[in-house]
């Protein structure tokens, strides 16, 4: 992939130095992962197979091991399912396998080999190998014979085998740039569940992983890179000097971005306008009476963050307002930073009569806040946010937000990376029109209610 242009100086010289340094420093804490099944297409959980869930044995001495994990929220695009192990006891089967239950081996059953298919039917494992792959060199009387007996045999190919001969892992990767030890922004939740099941759809698996921006951050992409775990990698919320970016250009790895940088975006991403999105919030809450307007931004490394900042001064210049620009209180994207932002802001001797949060946590942060108080959102106060995450239509009162069809982006950014990975045509560039969504958080000024 093409792009250079779009590496930064901070981006290079922090790659750089996790080179420089790598050899010196303690490896880097093992990387919390999860790797989404392809059975997500028909559901929304998973299985955790650890070794210390406790066995429920049944009459027959067949061991079931069943945990349920979530992975993504509740939602009409991913029913749930459930993945069951059966680990059988050698006693059901005493000394010698059953016909046809595979071979039994320390205890439990073992795959059928192509070799066990070879012997069965007496053929050499070239012959079945390239009978089960339709080779036209063998006779289809053959062909048939050896592909019923694995069926029979419950034989299943190596998928370790297939990829080693197709020299590709059919994994996406992703590293979400969280600092908690578990990400629990449902905006993450519903990206990924959209990315999960187009990876389904395509054949390919999900590898998911946390790391906080920074220097480890680089060092799992330069991980995951080198042992080539992954066939590429989407990136989500990025910086305007983002190093991962930087990274992927100079390492010629395919890669698809939701989100833009500062300058030079030659590479496939997909983004939504935000500064026309949080110009219509605005817009919104001033045509509702409202001049004293608070906006609790994002980081300000993040490239949404000037988009949505943009959109505000926009929208106070299109009605000639002055923008009090001491009502701008940074926050990390989190409900705790959403309502500590708040608490600012109504100590204030003039509080604002809306808040305008540049996305839904924040803003249902600062309804918490608000609330805690005693005043009534939408009555006393407006507040927005934007994103409209699966939360916003059920806070109370339903929050008014700028509507991103985040599963859908998490579809699309994954269809792109696979079309690259295969040498499709990509659309390269592709950005969505926002909409804006009203609800009773924005209610009058003079405290009457949306209809």
């Amino acid at each position: 992939m093409s792009g250079g242009g779009g590496r930064s100086s901070a981006g290079d010289n922090a790659i750089a130095r996790r080179r420089n340094t790598s050899s010196s420093r303690k490896p880097a804490p093992q990387t919390r992962e999860a790797t989404h099944s392809r059975s997500v297409e028909r559901g929304g959980e998973r299985q955790d197979n650890s070794a210390n869930m406790r066995p429920n044995p049944s009459p027959d001495n067949t061991t079931l091991r069943v945990k349920k994990q979530p992975l993504f929220p509740k939602s009409g695009l991913t029913p749930k399912t459930f993945s069951v192990i059966l680990m059988a006891s050698p006693k059901r089967f005493g000394n010698a396998p059953q016909k046809n239950q595979g071979k039994v081996q320390f205890g439990g059953l073992m795959p059928v080999t192509i070799k066990d298919v070879a012997e069965q039917v007496g053929r050499s494992i070239t012959t079945v190998s390239r009978a089960l792959n339709d080779y036209d060199d063998v006779s289809e009387e053959t062909r048939q014979l050896i592909k019923q007996t694995a069926r029979e045999m419950s034989y299943v190919p190596s998928s370790i085998a297939k990829k080693l001969q197709k020299q590709q892992a059919d994994m996406l990767g992703i590293i979400l740039p969280t600092f908690g030890p578990r990400f629990s922004d449902p905006f993450f939740s519903e990206f990924l569940a959209g990315i999960g099941n187009a990876a389904t759809k395509r054949g390919f698996d999900l590898l998911v992983s946390t790391r906080a921006p920074g220097d480890e951050e680089i060092d799992a992409y330069l991980n995951k890179i080198r042992s080539r775990r992954v066939d590429g990698f989407i990136v989500v919320r990025t910086r305007r000097d983002d190093p991962r970016i930087a990274l992927l250009l100079e390492e010629k790895y395919p890669f698809v971005v939701f989100g833009r940088v500062k300058k030079n975006n030659d590479f496939p991403f997909v983004d939504e306008d935000s500064r026309a999105g949080m110009r219509a919030i605005i817009n919104h809450l001033i045509e509702q009476g409202h001049t004293r307007i608070a906006c609790i931004t994002s980081p300000q490394t993040l490239t949404f963050t000037h988009y949505r900042s943009q959109g505000v001064f926009d929208a106070f210049a299109e009605h000639n307002l002055h923008l009090d620009e001491s009502l701008i209180i940074e926050g990390d994207l989190t409900q705790r930073s959403g309502r500590r932002a708040a608490k600012q802001l109504l100590d204030r001797p003039n509080p604002p009569t809306a808040i305008a949060a540049c996305n839904d946590l924040m803003a249902i942060g600062a309804m918490g806040e608000i609330q805690g108080r005693g005043l009534v959102v939408g009555k006393d106060i407006a507040v927005t946010g934007f994103d409209d995450i699966p939360w916003a239509e059920n806070t109370h009162p339903p929050l008014t937000t700028v509507h991103q069809p985040i599963y859908r982006i998490g579809s699309m950014v994954c269809d792109m990376l696979i079309k690259l990975l295969n040498g499709e045509d990509v659309e390269k560039k592709v950005i969505l029109q926002p909409s804006l969504i009203i609800r009773q958080s924005s209610g009058l000024a003079n405290g009457q209610m949306n209809e």
